[in-house]
Parts: C-alpha cells; sequence; structure tokens
C-alpha cells in the first residue's frame, strides 16, 4: 500500500481490535457489533450520556418562542446537576424539556390562570416548577408517597420564590382522602406515576379525580416492555416482575413499533377515564418517548 493514502496510527489500533479483517458471506449481526460501532455508529452500551445529549440538543434546537419563554420562565433548572446542553442561550435537561412540552399541551386546551392545581406523585417537583413559573396559579396542591414528598418540598422550597413555594401544600398518600374532603380543583395532573401503582390504586385514584376535579392531564405509557436489549434488565428480574404487574395498561407490546402502539391508543383513552361522564378534551403523542401518551379529560 502507497503510504501516501495509508492508516493513521487510531486505524491501525482499529483494524487491530475491531475492524478486523472480513470474511466474505459473514454479514450476521455486523451492524450491531464492533465492526459498525467504529464504522458508523457510537456503541450504544458505553454511549449512553452522548446519545442523550444528543437528544436533547436537537429536541431543544427545534423549540419555538412561545416554548422558549416557557424554558426561560423557570429559573434555577440547574439545581441538582442535570445532565444538560447549551441550546439558544440556556442550559437544557430533558426533564424541563417534557415539562416544556406538557405545558405547551396544555396552554393549548386550558387557562391555567387562577387554576387550583392537584398533582398526584410529583417526582422532585419539576412539573410543579414549570407551572408555578409560568402561570399564576391558586394553590398547587402535591400528593405523594413520603419519600418523594419530602425530595420535592425540599427542591420546591429551594428553587421556587418563596411567595410561589407559599401556594404548595404536600399530602401523604395516605391522608389524601382527609385532606381533600370538600375541595375542588381545576386540574389534576398525573405524569408517569399511574403506570406505576397497583390497578386498584389507580382506579381509587381515578375516583377521587371524579369526586373532586373538573379536569385530569394525564402522560403515561400504552403498554409495557421486554426487550431486554433496552437495559439489561439491570435493575434484576425481580423488578422486571414487579413493573410488568403495575398500571391499567399491562398489555406487552414492542414500544417501537408504530402500529403496536396505535394498537392501545383506544385502551390508553379509556384506562384513564375517570368516569363515563367525562369526555376527553384532547390526546397526542408525549415527546420523546414512543410509546407514551398525554390526553386532557373534562367532566361531563
Amino acid at each position: 500500500m502507497n503510504a501516501k493514502y495509508g492508516r493513521s496510527p487510531l486505524w491501525e489500533a482499529n483494524n487491530r481490535t475491531n475492524v478486523v479483517e472480513h470474511v466474505p458471506g459473514d454479514l450476521a449481526a455486523f451492524k450491531s457489533g464492533a465492526v459498525n460501532y467504529k464504522l458508523a455508529l457510537w456503541d450504544p452500551r458505553t454511549n449512553g450520556v452522548r446519545y442523550l445529549k444528543a437528544l436533547i440538543y436537537h429536541l431543544a434546537s427545534g423549540l419555538g418562542e412561545r416554548d422558549l419563554a416557557r424554558l426561560r420562565a423557570i429559573r434555577n433548572r440547574d439545581v441538582g446537576d442535570p445532565i444538560s446542553v447549551r441550546c439558544h442561550g440556556e442550559t437544557v435537561c430533558m426533564d424541563y424539556l417534557q415539562a416544556v412540552f406538557e405545558l405547551g399541551f396544555l396552554d393549548r386546551h386550558l387557562d391555567l390562570g387562577a387554576a387550583a392545581v392537584l398533582e398526584i406523585g410529583a417526582g422532585y417537583g419539576r412539573t410543579c416548577h414549570a407551572v408555578l413559573a409560568n402561570h399564576d396559579v391558586a394553590s398547587y396542591t402535591i400528593v405523594d408517597l413520603p419519600n418523594s414528598l419530602a425530595l420535592a418540598e425540599d427542591y420546591l422550597r429551594t428553587v421556587l420564590e418563596d411567595r410561589q413555594f407559599a401556594k404548595i401544600r404536600f399530602v401523604l398518600a395516605g391522608a389524601v382522602e382527609d385532606r381533600l374532603a370538600g375541595q375542588r380543583f381545576d386540574l389534576c395532573v398525573n405524569i408517569d406515576s399511574f403506570a406505576e401503582m397497583d390497578a386498584a390504586t389507580v382506579r381509587a385514584y381515578l375516583g377521587l379525580v371524579a369526586r373532586h376535579c373538573r379536569h385530569l392531564y394525564v402522560n403515561n405509557p400504552v403498554g409495557k416492555y421486554l426487550d431486554k436489549s433496552l437495559d439489561d434488565h439491570a435493575q434484576g428480574d425481580e423488578i422486571v416482575r414487579l413493573a410488568l404487574g403495575t398500571g391499567p395498561l399491562r398489555t406487552i407490546i414492542d414500544v417501537h413499533d408504530s402500529e403496536a402502539i396505535a394498537g392501545q391508543l383506544a385502551a390508553f383513552v379509556e384506562a384513564y377515564r375517570p368516569d363515563e361522564g367525562w369526555e376527553l378534551v384532547a390526546e397526542a403523542p408525549a415527546v420523546p418517548w414512543s410509546y407514551y401518551r398525554q390526553a386532557l379529560y373534562r367532566a361531563g
């Protein structure tokens, strides 16, 4: 070989280790192995953060002016050191991108000004943070389990102004019926937690929503998956078994097959309707996850 067009030291190493001499006719699985991870892709098993940042960057780069305004209104997003990128002059993480998309969906169908909001399962509180930063709601009540509730209270006290934090009530799940007695809410929010509860618990919460709320917004999976290539079942088979048994929608599907997802949409809409008199206002895909759907219902 003419040295003028020869290999760099890097590719000398690659040819010894990954892109080894090809055996004619041997094309089995080469696109999901070491050869192609040098020729075309980064190995997803060791480049998860790279792919996550690429996804965040491309989603953030497509934000319109209204969504950018929503994002910029949410101060102190960097508390907790999230995996972030910089785009449009802002640091952006996946959590608050999702919050912006969810707010955009809600704002198209509902006026949150002076609203009383109830959230069931708030995680560390990013949805509450986003709503209070963008809307002058009357109150925001969070219902959750003790450990999550303590984290949300600590986080929200840190990131919000005192006047915003004063609008929040923190309610333990076990005390929800007593604490909500006689109250009415304009909106109830559930994002990615009904699918992790026992089905009977979801039905109990939907009954509570039907009695106390005028609208329900849900953002949850349309089904379950059992594709070990996604995470190698890193938390163990017992966690997988428990996860498959929770929520009202337990059909196992290929969550990266559009037809399989579409086949679950009718079941999704019915599973989260609080009562037969409630109407579906709108539903849509929940970016960025393929098998998540968002829906807004209104009391009849």
